[in-house]
């Protein structure tokens, strides 16, 4: 099946605006899953067929966190240091050399694998239009004719693989919850929780559909605790052609007290602790047009899945945060078919980073893994989002996002949420004034 798959696909580095017939999208829902995974497990059987993922009361929700419903499984087997050569077939290049450089601690507890995406029929709907309709355009770097959620379910190359993660259902507009971490070598953090809100423009309560929009979401991230840091507030106007329009970004600083504009919110703009780009949020956002991308095709990989025991509160940061790499003892990875892209930088244009190299579950279109390379060819950082089904809700969220710096022993977590009750509330209520300039000031002062 995987080869069929691959068959019809032309592994193109430039953007294709061959059209997908009648006969192609019928297989959504039949040979392929609603969002255009293959429906059937693997021949050896270490994969599962999809049969509609997770179901809506697969556990209890208490406070936000959900009941884990594969609770009582045990790992099939550890990698380790000792014995990862029997798995580097099935092993990202970052993860490898996370073995290589934390030998005695670094670990990937493998459990049996569960196709658990599952998203509302009505996005399985809207990716039937989008798959006859939606085209790329300024070079692959802005869509038309483009709806809520996923643009390509039969991608063609590397630029619609990385558009389907940025179009991916996320559960809607949604306010979270989280917390960061920021880590020393020997394990010693800072930490920062925000408030984040996201509004896709066409679920605004004053969207008019007969309006054209360039605008895909708006974003704004609020610092809640530590005292210290409250106040400051991020708001961002995510568009679909950001060479048309690019991103807009505005900043409110408690200090000051003023709104300034924010252009450095993009591309390699340092992140947190200086560990990972602006870019990499989310693992990765916004333009994709400093990078040739290239559709390597799939492969089977164990990655990080199904993380209710990252998430669990009865977890303590502090026995989360250890040094080097998070805790592996609570994290599970799985067998699962993802699609391999590489990303390398343009002639002439800037970024810290030569290489990407992106590893993207089939089932949900999210980076699972990416490995990122400096200006001399050499593995630089590594990450991983360890994905967590909200199956009452039918999405997909992160349980921790780590950036594994290789060279400074340091690691940057994103998203985490153990200690935080109902950290994700989605079907949020927001109109377009509700992001402007104006309204950002508003929520630094109160």
């Amino acid at each position: 099946m995987l080869c069929a798959v691959l068959a019809i696909l032309p592994l193109a580095i430039s953007p294709s605006f061959a059209a997908v017939d009648a006969s192609q999208v019928a297989q959504l829902g039949q040979r392929l899953t609603p969002l255009g995974a293959e429906q059937s497990g693997n021949t050896a059987g270490t994969i599962p067929a999809w049969t509609g993922g997770l179901p809506k009361n697969a556990g209890k929700v208490v406070d936000g966190f959900r009941e884990d419903p594969f609770a009582k499984e045990q790992p099939l087997f550890t990698i380790t240091a000792k014995n990862v050569d029997q798995y580097r077939n099935q092993l990202s290049p970052g993860q490898q050399a996370m073995f290589a450089r934390y030998p005695d601690t670094y670990k990937m507890p493998v459990y049996p694998s569960h196709r658990s995406v599952a998203w509302p029929q009505s996005t399985y709907e809207a990716i039937r239009k989008n798959a006859t309709s939606t085209q790329l355009i300024e070079g692959g770097n802005g869509l038309i004719d483009y709806h809520s959620p996923l643009a390509f379910a039969f991608p063609q190359n590397g630029l619609e693989v990385i558009w389907n993660h940025i179009t991916r259902y996320r559960g809607g507009s949604f306010q979270r919850e989280t917390t960061a971490f920021v880590t020393t070598p020997n394990g010693n953090y800072s930490w920062k929780t925000e408030r984040d809100r996201l509004a896709y423009n066409e679920q605004l309560l004053d969207y008019d559909p007969s309006e054209s929009s360039n605008i895909l979401y708006y974003f704004t991230s609020e610092n809640i605790a530590p005292a210290r840091d409250v106040g400051t507030v991020l708001l961002v106007h995510e568009t679909l052609d950001q060479l048309k329009e690019p991103r807009m970004a505005w900043q409110y600083n408690a200090g000051q007290r003023r709104v300034r504009r924010a252009p450095q919110v993009a591309y390699d703009s340092p992140g947190p602790g200086n560990l990972r780009t602006t870019d990499q949020t989310d693992m990765f956002n916004g333009s994709p047009n400093r990078y040739d991308w290239q559709l390597v095709g799939k492969k089977e990989l164990y990655i990080p899945y199904n993380s209710f025991r990252l998430a669990d509160p009865t977890n303590s940061y502090d026995n989360l945060i250890t040094p080097g790499h998070i805790n592996q003892d609570k994290t599970r990875y799985e067998l699962h078919r993802v699609w391999e892209v590489i990303a390398t930088l343009k002639s002439g244009e800037r970024h810290v980073y030569s290489k990407r190299h992106l590893f993207i579950d089939e089932d949900s279109w999210t980076i699972v893994e990416a490995d990122h390379y400096d200006n001399r060819g050499t593995l630089w950082r590594v990450s991983e989002n360890h994905v967590l089904p909200l199956y009452d809700v039918q999405a997909q969220v992160s349980a921790g996002e780590l950036t594994y710096d290789l060279q400074s022993g340091r690691y940057v977590a994103n998203y985490m949420f153990n200690q935080i009750k109902n950290a994700y509330e989605f079907g949020l209520k927001a109109k377009s004034s509700d992001f402007t300039p104006a309204a950002l000031r508003a929520i630094g002062i109160r």
